[in-house]
């Protein structure tokens, strides 16, 4: 049995990975953009900027994405570690 989920695009998932993208967003890359019902380059942009969100938006976002220490951090680090791969 595979050690990952199925990847639909493989090509796509080694190249993310090469670029030092994380396993699991190179997956939902190569796996959306393999699909022809849906366009990843399309969906995003419905939310404004993290720099104009409040810290407290920053800080229950990065909860959500179970970022360590982000009740430490300030508004610029939580908006990098929130962008980062």
């Amino acid at each position: 049995m595979a050690d990952r989920p199925s990847i639909k695009d493989e090509d796509m998932y080694e190249s993310l990975r090469a670029d030092g993208m994380g396993k699991e967003k190179a997956a939902r890359i190569a796996n959306a953009n393999a699909n022809p019902d849906r366009d990843p380059s399309a969906k995003g942009g419905k939310q404004p900027p993290y720099e104009d969100w409040t810290k407290d938006d920053l800080v229950r976002r990065a909860r959500e994405l179970e970022i360590n220490g982000r009740s430490d951090m300030t508004k610029d680090e939580l908006i990098d570690a929130l962008r980062a791969p």
